[in-house]
């Protein structure tokens, strides 16, 4: 018996891996966070999966649901939102997996920051002027922040910042990033990213609340803040130089 931990990514049934997807259809048993995974995921479970919803669990309940199976022999399908590396609640339930000596894996998922990426049809890494992805968030009631790392520290670094769990707090956000980046840094929120009812936010540093408050949306959402969001006007890599030599392209 296993538990794989599958992540379901940002929304979209098919924005799941190859992989995800046959292990929720093999696995007799499938616990999902219902109240962020999209119920179409659900589709790719066998007619006969024993479905059980997480969100009204607490973290002992969960973990009598693994023994449950362990005992039962019957393997576990773990499906979270997003990627499972970053905010998933994944590493708690794994300590209390080895304790248990129950056999886990885990299946990566498209994260929520690369789907709102692409709602945005952008890259966020541009040369010469952004080359670093900060994901990050803000205390919140599930868990504070280290005391290093907040959004001026991240700031005074200029990279694009993809604020996570923080659409609550956007004037706290726009309190600390404005002396780093200035008012008129380019700022999006993009809400459900995937999902039907994907919603996308511009503005800047000095408007974003403003427009917020006109067409507010709540949880599931991203804040980006960077120049690399309107970026137009920049030095192209080598990558593609018709004279750039590499290894892969054998030009005299």
């Amino acid at each position: 018996m296993t538990v794989h931990f599958i992540g379901a990514g940002p929304g979209a049934a098919d924005l799941i891996t190859l992989r995800g997807a046959r292990l929720l259809s093999e696995c007799p048993v499938c616990l999902y966070a219902g109240s962020i995974v999209a119920p179409e995921l659900l589709s790719h479970c066998g007619p006969d999966t024993r479905l059980v919803d997480t969100a009204p669990l607490s973290l002992d309940e969960i973990e009598a649901e693994y023994v449950a199976a362990h005992t039962a022999a019957q393997d576990v399908a773990r499906l979270h939102s997003g990627d499972l590396s970053v905010w998933s609640a994944v590493a708690e339930q794994i300590r209390r997996l080895e304790k248990h000596g129950i056999p886990y894996t885990l299946t990566p998922g498209v994260p929520a920051f690369a789907a709102a990426a692409a709602a945005l049809r952008r890259e966020l890494t541009i040369p010469e002027l952004a080359q670093s992805l900060v994901l990050t968030r803000v205390s919140g009631r599930a868990s504070k922040m280290p005391p290093g790392e907040t959004l001026a520290n991240f700031g005074r670094t200029g990279a694009t910042l993809a604020i996570h769990l923080a659409i609550h707090a956007l004037d706290q956000v726009v309190a600390e990033l404005t002396p780093q980046y200035g008012a008129d840094c380019p700022v999006a929120i993009v809400f459900r990213a995937s999902w039907p009812e994907e919603r996308i936010i511009h503005g800047t540093l000095a408007t974003i609340a403003e427009r917020f408050a006109s067409e507010p949306v709540e949880r599931s959402a991203i804040i980006f803040v960077g120049r690399s969001l309107a970026a137009e006007d920049f030095t192209e890599s080598s990558l593609y130089d018709a004279y750039y030599q590499r290894r892969f392209r054998g030009r005299g």
